[in-house]
């Protein structure tokens, strides 16, 4: 039996950091990897990063970051989900499942008791699956020069913890997205 290193399953590492050049190395350097720059929005940097290496290539990435936000009138934190991406010659191979559930294995050590993320509507299948739920309100988030703004992408959450129920009522991020 010969040694063949494509055939391991890929695994998911923690990142020390994620570049732009970590991004252009799953994604390209086109000008709008993730396709939502028709939203107009600024964008947080993740501060927790989780990739999958394949032949020494960076193939996919999920970052995290804590939130401040307000559901309805009770003022708490969620763990936001973003810079979910896979490479085009690698989707279809369960990459994005095992990226997402290796960040939130983490996500369920910072204490929140739900994540949060934006998507393009094409993608709420994707993470349906994945166990996420759309959110059926609209969610304001914050942008530069104190502008409050609702969210044009599809917002879903998912429990980080057993018996975690999201509350009802309007979502504010006290920050911009991530």
């Amino acid at each position: 039996m010969s040694d063949n290193r494509s055939a391991a399953a890929p695994h998911v590492v923690r990142l020390p950091q994620y570049t732009k050049a970590d991004q252009e190395e799953i994604l390209g350097d086109g000008d709008d990897p993730f396709g939502v720059a028709s939203a107009g929005l600024t964008w947080l940097p993740k501060e927790e990063h989780f990739g999958i290496r394949h032949e020494d290539r960076l193939v996919a990435h999920a970052g995290l970051r804590l939130l401040p936000v307000a559901i309805g009138a009770a003022e708490t934190e969620v763990v936001g989900v973003g810079g979910v991406a896979v490479a085009p010659g690698m989707q279809g191979q369960g990459l994005a499942r095992l990226v997402v559930t290796a960040a939130l294995e983490h996500a369920r050590t910072m204490g929140p008791g739900h994540a949060l993320l934006f998507c393009r509507p094409p993608l709420v299948p994707l993470y349906r699956h994945l166990g996420w739920h759309p959110l059926d309100t609209d969610v304001l988030v914050e942008q530069p020069e104190d502008r409050l703004v609702t969210m044009p992408l599809r917002t879903m959450v998912t429990p980080l913890r057993d018996g975690a129920r999201w509350p009802s009522g309007p979502v504010r991020l006290f920050s911009l997205p991530m």
